[in-house]
């Protein structure tokens, strides 16, 4: 379990830089990143909420090692769907196609990193011992 942990908040760490960096990017390209009433998403926020999201994730993979059957399987399956609805919020908030498509782009980038990874580990890490219920 530590391994696994261990594993995925190195991926979060690499998934908070890696959408800093692309949101940095596309900001100095232009796009502005203002969502409605014309506030613009300060990289810190990025960078705050992909950690947040990123270490759920752990937590996830984390659980479903702990009670699942098959984890890597149950993990990725919720990840993809989780990604899936985490892209709604994008669509919905009154922003120009640009900081939408970048919205996008930096969720699909958070989850190319963390799902894969948590993937790997989960399928490599020993099953957790059984739980015995007797005293």
């Amino acid at each position: 379990m530590r391994r696994l942990v261990g594993v995925g908040v190195l991926a979060a760490l690499g998934a908070v830089v890696v959408t800093t960096l692309a949101a940095a990017l596309a900001r100095a390209a232009g796009v502005d990143l203002e969502v409605s009433e014309g506030e613009a998403i300060p990289l810190s926020g990025i960078s705050v909420v992909t950690s947040f999201f990123s270490l759920v994730g752990v937590v996830i993979a984390a659980a479903l090692h702990r009670w699942s059957a098959r984890p890597t399987e149950r993990f990725v399956w919720t990840a993809l769907a989780l990604t899936g609805v985490s892209l709604i919020p994008p669509v919905l908030v009154e922003a120009d196609t640009p900081t939408t498509v970048t919205l996008i782009g930096l969720h699909l980038l958070a989850a190319a990193v963390m799902i894969p990874t948590l993937a790997r580990a989960l399928s490599r890490a020993p099953e957790p011992a059984p739980v015995s219920c007797r005293r």
